[in-house]
């Protein structure tokens, strides 16, 4: 009885490990697509989080690809001069930090 439990467990957490994994490995892939998106980490002057947006500085926003944004999930994109205020929901705060750290 009690081994079956245990069992139960370990399965659990074998699952709970590789769902954390996948989830890790595609947020590392989106990060890097918004950032090529973007024009660039070089193109990036700084990104700030606000509520379930990002608000992203680039340097020219001419080469900055909204299509491309909006294929990664984004609700929605305004552009005034060279910001972008940019809607992800709840992987805004996330993906803003990860923005900073790539600079």
């Amino acid at each position: 009885m009690i081994l079956d439990y245990l069992i139960i467990a370990g399965a659990l957490l074998l699952i709970s490990i590789i769902v954390i994994r996948i989830n890790k490995k595609d947020f590392s892939i989106k990060i890097n697509k918004l950032a090529s998106a973007l024009g660039g980490k070089e193109n990036v002057v700084s990104a700030k989080e606000n509520m379930s947006r990002i608000n992203v500085i680039v340097k020219d926003p001419t080469i900055v690809d909204k299509d491309a944004i909006t294929k990664l999930g984004a609700k929605g994109i305004v552009e005034v001069d060279n910001e972008f205020k940019i809607i992800l929901g709840n992987d805004s705060r996330k993906l803003s930090k990860l923005i900073k750290d790539l600079k």
